[in-house]
């Protein structure tokens, strides 16, 4: 198999870090927080030998593509758009897309505003249950009321900035055990800190890392947002209302193609808000699969499997 390529990739008003490997039908391949293109590196291989164009992107604002200063770029209408533009200069009219946590919102509204280009889509661990009916942040606050929730957290710009990138080892090591499957804990439901809380206050710094994540893995983060930070990433969280507010022409319409959603049944991700349940009726061609014992890292924690299921849904459609 020869070996995984690297380059940039002028898209739309920005440069892009692409991953790739292998030929044919192109594959998109999108990240999530805290994430990069590395969180892929299994899958790039398994979809290459299977005959297609794997390509993971590092999104905007991570690693080594661009990092917008202004704070609305990282709307998902604006990332989808980037997306689309991505596989045009790759030479694809037509494409697959997949995406993991933040990447998976981001490959749902690429479905959605391109149709006629994305013939069929995968999500990991975020499902798409429609747009909701008033901006996210408040359905958390209503949700969450008196208990401290991470993403609000994140809303107010510099103030989680100002605590991880203090000590990005500490961080990253709470942050992936505190969602990964080997966490006993519900970590979206932080019960007994007060709103005034700090993310790290209610993550722990594990004594060990899970069996999954390499000490070398681990430290391939921690150089890269040394390097990039963490304003850009935490940018895609301050957009989850703008990104309602420019989407009301979706309200009512429906993922039409081919769908594939993974999850780990010990992530409470897509328990969230109730998303899972509103999905079959929002994407009629939805096909699910839960991997047992998985948590919210899914393409790490479980890569056989995941590969497995990508190649089935693929190789169907």
């Amino acid at each position: 198999m020869p070996a995984i390529g690297h380059r940039q990739v002028a898209v739309n008003d920005i440069e892009l870090h692409i991953a790739e490997l292998g030929d044919g039908p192109l594959v998109l391949l999108l990240h999530g927080f805290p994430e990069l293109w590395y969180s892929w590196r299994r899958q790039l291989p398994a979809l290459a030998a299977a005959g297609y164009r794997a390509v993971a992107v590092d999104m905007p604002g991570y690693g080594d593509s661009d990092k917008p200063e202004q704070l609305g770029r990282y709307n998902q209408v604006a990332l989808a758009a980037d997306i689309a533009e991505l596989a045009t200069q790759l030479g694809y009219p037509e494409f697959v897309v997949v995406g993991h946590d933040w990447g998976a919102p981001t490959a749902w509204h690429s479905a959605l505003l391109y149709p006629e280009r994305v013939k069929a889509v995968a999500g990991l661990s975020v499902p798409y249950g429609g747009r909701p009916p008033a901006p996210p942040t408040q359905g958390f606050r209503r949700l969450f009321k008196d208990t401290f929730f991470y993403m609000l957290y994140f809303q107010q710009p510099g103030v989680a900035e100002r605590e991880l990138e203090a000590d990005l080892p500490r961080f990253l090591r709470s942050f992936i055990y505190s969602c990964c499957g080997e966490n006993p804990r519900d970590y979206l439901r932080s019960a007994g800190f007060a709103p005034t809380a700090t993310l790290l206050d209610t993550m722990p710094d594990p004594a060990q890392m899970p069996p999954w994540i390499s000490d070398a893995d681990l430290q391939y983060y921690i150089d890269a947002f040394s390097r990039s930070g963490l304003r850009g990433p935490l940018n895609y969280y301050r957009n989850l209302d703008t990104t309602w507010s420019l989407t009301a022409h979706l309200q009512d319409r429906k993922i039409q193609q081919p769908a594939l959603f993974i999850a780990g049944d010990r992530d409470p991700v897509p328990k969230l808000g109730g998303e899972l349940k509103r999905m079959e009726r929002c994407v009629p061609q939805l096909e699910k699969v839960m991997i047992p014992g998985v948590g919210h890292w899914t393409q790490q924690e479980a890569p056989d499997a995941v590969n497995a299921a990508l190649l089935a849904f693929l190789s169907g459609h």
